[in-house]
């Protein structure tokens, strides 16, 4: 009788041990079939703002419940809510306040990429700063519609010289270089005057395949060229370009000269300037006095 009992034992005990090698070997399946999944998904998603590379569409079919971000296409070359030359008046000036309700879609930093197409180039829009802080408005006020409707992947960094001591203009633009890398791997850097503002959209804050001179048609000099060699208030350069001219030179303070040493840089460099047309590249000057510690530069290139 008790043998017959412990035989019974035995045999439940088996059938329990079988039933539950059998739900780890299915749980077992069924988390590898999951960790599959999301590993395909991890794969196929798109990088963060820091990546190497603009995000890309994937590949992949297997998930036909991918997020639309996964499957947008380049932006259009020729930005389609382009409305060409533009009315820029001074008279009336934005508050910050004012400025961030008017233009929603900028994150906070100054950020701003679309979200219906992939951009053509990561853009560090960088700016020597001092006591400007009206110039300042008026160009936010302007220019992050313009950049918005120029659908690039921008971000604006503005760099601020403390102290009273003598203006280095360059030398800004070069810490502005540093800092914006430290934040996003940047294709095109566009270095700008906070009192110059583009007079038309169509003038595409972008880089090319020779540095440009986006402000080469300036109201203060009759919208045309001063001389053959001037390169001042709004060039853009790629980061290879911009490397491969070691930069701009620390070595001018005060204002003027700075510019004519960066145009001596590129073509001794063996690279030529852009430029757009003089209609598309008409830009327009806040006007404003010296500023005392910025006094013209007597040092010569």
């Amino acid at each position: 009788m008790i043998a017959g009992e412990m035989r019974w034992k035995l045999f439940a005990i088996l059938c329990v041990s079988c039933l539950l090698v059998c739900l780890l070997v299915y749980n077992t399946n069924n988390s590898l079939a999951q960790w599959g999944k999301y590993q395909h998904w991890k794969e196929a998603k798109p990088t963060g703002s820091n990546s190497d590379g603009p995000v890309t569409p994937s590949n992949s079919t297997a998930d036909n419940k991918s997020s639309e971000a996964y499957n947008l296409e380049k932006c259009p070359s020729n930005p389609p809510e382009l409305v060409g030359p533009l009315k820029i008046v001074f008279e009336e000036e934005q508050t910050l306040e004012e400025i961030a309700k008017l233009n929603p879609y900028v994150e906070f930093g100054g950020h701003h990429k679309p979200s219906d197409c992939v951009p053509w180039q990561r853009i560090a829009v960088i700016i020597p700063f001092r006591n400007r802080d009206h110039h300042l408005r008026h160009w936010l006020y302007y220019l992050h519609p313009i950049l918005r409707r120029q659908q690039g992947d921008y971000g604006i960094y503005i760099i601020e010289q403390a102290g009273d001591n003598t203006f280095n203009r360059a030398k800004l633009l070069n810490v502005g270089f540093a800092e914006a890398l430290k934040e996003n791997n940047y294709d095109c850097f566009i270095f700008s005057d906070v009192d110059i503002i583009p007079e038309n959209d169509k003038n595409l804050y972008r880089c090319g395949q020779n540095p440009r001179h986006l402000a080469c048609a300036m109201d203060k000099f009759g919208y045309r060229l001063p001389y053959t060699g001037y390169f001042g208030g709004v060039v853009a350069f790629t980061k290879d370009q911009y490397l491969k001219i070691n930069g701009f030179s620390n070595s001018y303070w005060g204002w003027g000269t700075e510019d004519d040493d960066t145009y001596k840089r590129v073509t001794l460099n063996g690279m030529t300037v852009e430029r757009p047309n003089r209609n598309v590249g008409r830009t327009k000057m806040i006007r404003h006095e010296r500023d005392k510690g910025n006094e013209v530069n007597e040092r010569k290139i």
